[in-house]
């Protein structure tokens, strides 16, 4: 089973497990193919964290194909050149790349060869593919600052200065020449397996690609603080990166264990919520109901205030994980949930006695610049893509690739993709657990998700931003405590809160308000502004583009994507 945000990514992972490939085969096809399809929600010049489990194994492991900033980016940087926040586009967000490191690592598991699994995505990018209506939404928001300032992109996306209409036929054959030669070199060097693998990052990261990259850097381009930059980007950054493999982060919630990758992402946060709502019964809760809403989203501030003040690059500070995590952390911050929503400023808590500082810059007036954060709120956001995959073997792959979005930064014109911008999720404000350092990951909202209980084993997860780890929860707690099945649950309204300060530039905070689908009914919407709750009603079908994929314990598979936007899919045989 493959479901993901495209119907065409789930295709072409569907068609690898048909030609006897696994899921970690099948998952790297897909993701390929999603760099070229949904080029406003990921690319190459982005990330990519993945949970897997490979069957026998005893428990899942992660991949951190999450990129570090470069040696050049620390404060002083920034600050010599009058910024109090890291940019939302251009050159000088730039991190390392660290989508391509992160599939490699991911396709050691595999058994196909590079050129196997890339050969979707190089005949989509070379032979063309219906470009999404989100892609045309995006690229028209930008056109005008593509013509203005970004001639290459302009060149990829405009068609003599004009948007693509909504299923255009979209060719990309720098990007399809540059997978090309990866593979063909990679096959040049040797025939075996690994060997072409590890010729491929030696492609990516320190032959023609990286070169490029550094090239590139080197051109001062306008970003959205209103002024051209130059990149801190280098060739030795890259030459010096490599995909990581880790151990999830985990917690036990009604018989399920939650698996989450670290609090180098915002993971974590939906294991503070999971603890925090073992204190509520919400099996007495109607699903959609004004008590369930208003107990995950005021639990959820609470969670996300510890994001703030705790969360960084475990590498650079100390992020006391078990603290935040344990049962007594849970009781005592549950107590603030009361019956009235909090509209106030955030609360972080001091787990372990830890001091709980939270950044003092705010948000920014937004320049005439675009395409500076997610989730797609808007026509010039960025947003992200999900995958989830099962094969019957018993292997199970999450992952949520996102950045290098084709707003994020000027095209590469001889690579056919850009940079992304994952550094302006850093402050640059000294002492914070996310405060900007070289080497250092910046922490990001993506967080993919891995649940097992027995022998069921469940991947799943959403593109969203701050979003992700609240929509992403109302399904799993739907699944947990309402008996919902995988599309039951996608299909049910959702909703989340903008209570906390983005992730992204402009780092904006909407205290008090709440999100909802229309769907939740009139009646509901009026209790939670009786309670003090800023609803903003969505429509109907608008929030998350969640998928899901499992393999149980009577020996079914089954997956389930998101209708929202119509172009999400499931495929399985």
């Amino acid at each position: 089973m493959v479901a993901s945000t495209h119907y065409l990514a789930s295709q072409a992972g569907m068609a690898v497990l048909e030609k006897g490939g696994n899921a970690f085969d099948a998952a790297v096809a897909a993701g390929f193919v999603l760099q070229v399809v949904e080029p406003e929600m990921n690319g190459p010049g982005g990330e990519v964290p993945v949970i897997g489990w490979r069957a026998g194994d005893d428990e899942p492991f992660v991949v951190c194909g999450q990129g570090t900033a470069p040696a050049a980016a620390d404060i002083g940087a920034f600050r010599s050149l009058g910024l109090d926040l890291i940019p939302g586009t251009g050159l000088l967000p730039a991190c390392v790349p660290g989508a391509f490191g992160g599939w490699m690592a991911l396709l050691r598991h595999g058994t196909m060869s590079l050129g196997d699994v890339l050969r979707y995505a190089i005949d989509y990018a070379g032979g063309g593919f219906p470009l999404g209506r989100s892609a045309v939404a995006t690229i028209n928001g930008v056109a005008s600052w593509f013509t203005q300032h970004w001639a290459s992109s302009a060149a990829l996306w405009l068609n003599d200065g004009e948007p693509p209409a909504p299923a255009a036929r979209m060719v990309n054959p720098a990007l399809a020449a540059t997978y090309q030669r990866i593979v063909d070199e990679a096959e040049a060097s040797s025939t075996g397996r690994d060997e072409q693998i590890d010729h491929a990052l030696r492609a990516f990261y320190q032959g023609f690609v990286a070169e490029a990259i550094a090239e590139h850097v080197q051109t001062e381009v306008m970003d959205a603080s209103g002024r051209p930059h130059r990149g801190l980007l280098g060739y030795d950054d890259l030459a010096g990166w490599q995909a990581s493999l880790e151990r999830p982060v985990t917690l036990d919630y009604h018989g399920h264990t939650v698996c989450k990758v670290g609090p180098w992402s915002q993971g974590p946060v939906f294991l503070q919520q999971l603890a925090l709502l073992q204190g509520f019964d919400l099996d007495a809760m109607a699903p959609s109901g004004t008590e369930i809403i208003h107990t995950v989203v005021e639990s959820a501030k609470l969670a996300f205030a510890d994001r703030e003040a705790h969360y960084g690059d475990p590498a650079f500070a100390d992020v006391p994980l078990a603290a935040l995590l344990s049962p007594d952390y849970a009781a005592q911050r549950r107590e603030l949930v009361s019956h009235h929503a909090d509209t106030g400023a955030l609360r972080p808590g001091q787990p372990g006695a830890r001091e709980a500082r939270l950044p003092v810059a705010g948000s920014v007036e937004l320049p005439a610049a675009s395409g500076v954060g997610e989730p797609t709120l808007g026509p010039v956001d960025g947003d992200t893509c999900h995958l989830d995959v099962v094969d019957r073997f018993g292997n199970v792959v999450s992952a949520t690739p996102s950045g290098g979005w084709l707003h994020s930064s000027p095209t590469i014109a001889g690579l056919g993709f850009c940079l992304g911008t994952r550094g302006q999720m850093f402050w640059l404000e000294e002492g914070l657990p996310n405060s900007l350092a070289p080497g250092k990951r910046p922490r990001t909202t993506l967080t993919p998700s891995l649940a097992y209980r027995g022998d069921t084993r469940i991947a799943f997860g959403t593109p969203g931003g701050d979003q992700q780890d609240q929509w992403s929860l109302l399904w799993f707690l739907r699944y947990v405590h309402h008996g919902m099945n995988l599309q039951e649950a996608i299909d049910a309204p959702a909703w989340h809160t903008s209570h906390f300060t983005s992730s992204f530039y402009p780092r904006a905070a909407h205290p008090g308000r709440l999100h909802v689908e229309a769907r939740v009914g009139e009646e509901t919407v009026r209790e939670l502004r009786q309670r003090g709750h800023e609803v903003v009603v969505e429509g109907e079908w608008s929030l998350g583009r969640m998928s899901a994929a499992s393999v149980g314990r009577d020996g079914f598979l089954r997956a389930a994507a998101n209708p929202r936007g119509m172009q999400g899919y499931a495929a399985g045989r």
